[in-house]
């Protein structure tokens, strides 16, 4: 297989049996957002770095695809392994335009490659279209570190003299911008701190990878964090990333909405115990194992069977919040779930402009949901879902909860343009099917 092959089927369309009880057991599959921070850190090594636990994925297609135009080979050695070796110099000004307009992790790149670049240009950033997303929390940690981002028409122009040590206040709790100045500053020598950061699972997981990489970082899992900058990365790293409590939530919804017995293994439980705890206050029924540890030595996972269950609305509204509340990611699958709970939920999605428009889409499929505003819905059920056809949305989460809802419409449905799933989900169409759904892909 070419390096930069898509990597999974070039298939835009899902049939799917509805109505299927779901059995057995799934094993929860490796992050997207953590594999996206890893490989953007990894670029701050001079020597080769190994990556276990990389889901084929179209995300990861892209940013391989990004990578091998600057100049650094990515080769896949394993099933979920891929070796990144490095350029002597970096090739920026051959930057693949159009796989970096498709995502958005490509802003990431910015904090390892100042330190090899003194001054480049970034494309704007791609990914999910849910309305306009903010770079103020990257623009303004980096200006502190001394560097200086220009917006232009399609790139932002980055360049810098001399990097300094500072104590950063986040403008705002973003994941990803934690990640930049996270790189930005392991390789400024001396005590950098970054507050108000939201402590959320691929912030850890860039945390840990630094810290093998011999950074010292004070505070991992707090909204403090005192990294510790060396001079250089220049030895062979290998690191196991960890599993995505997003996956297991899609699961733990597809399990509600078709009223399925289903065992989710390696659950990352620190990011998902608000979430279950709002599902056990709605009537879920659920066990979980005891807590173990992931390949990473950080993260804890547990195993969670969700049995059938008659669920009620809660009171009071469903909102996401900066880690540890409930994360926006996993937000959305709460309206599949909501419309098999009797009375009315008030889903508030607040941090995005134009999302909750999307989750009006289950109404295609027999839902009853009326949006309020374009950050907020009202849901009411429970009601049966029925079979149709459905174009995905642009998005990654909100495509997903169509397809959740499928699996629990009776008849035949037809999900269109299936690349935003594909973009954040493994061969999803054959593990689901392997535990008793009935999904198609169309040529």
């Amino acid at each position: 297989m070419k390096k930069t092959e898509k990597i999974q089927k070039n298939t835009d369309d899902f049939k799917i049996i509805g109505g299927k009880k779901l059995s057995g057991t799934i094993q929860t599959n490796y992050s997207k957002n953590g594999a996206m921070g890893l490989f953007c850190a990894s670029l701050l090594n001079k020597d080769i770095t190994i990556l276990h636990g990389i889901p084929r994925i179209e995300e990861i297609a892209r940013a391989m695809e990004i990578f091998e135009s600057i100049g650094v080979k990515t080769e896949w050695t394993g099933k979920n392994t891929v070796k990144i070796t490095p350029p002597k110099k970096f090739k920026i000004n051959n930057i693949d335009m159009k796989s970096a307009g498709r995502i958005r992790s490509v802003l990431m790149m910015i904090g390892s490659l100042i330190h090899s670049e003194n001054k480049f240009n970034i494309p704007h950033e791609g990914g999910c279209k849910m309305g306009q997303r903010t770079i103020a929390a990257h623009r303004y940690g980096l200006e502190s570190l001394g560097v200086k981002i220009v917006t232009k028409e399609t790139h932002y122009e980055v360049s810098h003299k001399k990097l300094k040590p500072a104590d950063i206040v986040l403008y705002e709790a973003s994941d990803t911008a934690t990640e930049n100045l996270l790189m930005a500053a392991s390789l400024v020598p001396g005590k950098t701190v970054l507050r108000f950061c939201p402590p959320n699972y691929q912030v850890q997981e860039v945390c840990f990878f630094l810290e093998k990489c011999g950074v010292k970082i004070e505070g991992i899992g707090t909204t403090t964090l005192t990294i510790h900058g060396i001079k250089e990365i220049n030895q062979k790293i290998e690191y196991h990333n960890s599993e995505d409590p997003i996956e297991s939530m899609m699961f733990i919804s597809a399990a509600i909405v078709t009223n399925s017995k289903l065992t989710i293994t390696r659950c990352p439980i620190d990011f998902l115990s608000l979430e279950i705890l709002k599902l056990e206050k709605m009537g879920l029924k659920y066990e979980k194992s005891k807590e173990y540890l992931a390949e990473n030595g950080g993260t804890k996972l547990v195993d969670i069977t969700v049995h059938p269950s008659k669920l009620k609305a809660l009171y009071d509204k469903i909102h996401a919040s900066a880690y540890p509340g409930i994360n926006t990611d996993n937000l959305p699958f709460f309206v599949p779930i909501a419309t098999q709970a009797k009375g009315t939920t008030l889903v508030h999605d607040w941090m995005w402009e134009n999302r909750a428009i999307y989750f009006t889409e289950l109404n295609k499929l027999g839902a009853n949901i009326v949006l309020a505003d374009q950050h907020r819905v009202l849901v009411q059920g429970p009601t049966e879902l029925k079979a149709n056809q459905v174009v995905c949305p642009p998005a990654l989460r909100p495509a997903m909860i169509v397809f959740v809802s499928m699996l629990g419409a009776k008849g035949t449905s037809i999900l269109r343009n299936v690349y935003s799933i594909k973009r954040g989900y493994e061969n999803i169409a054959e593990r689901l099917n392997a535990i008793g759904a009935e999904v198609t892909i169309l040529d």
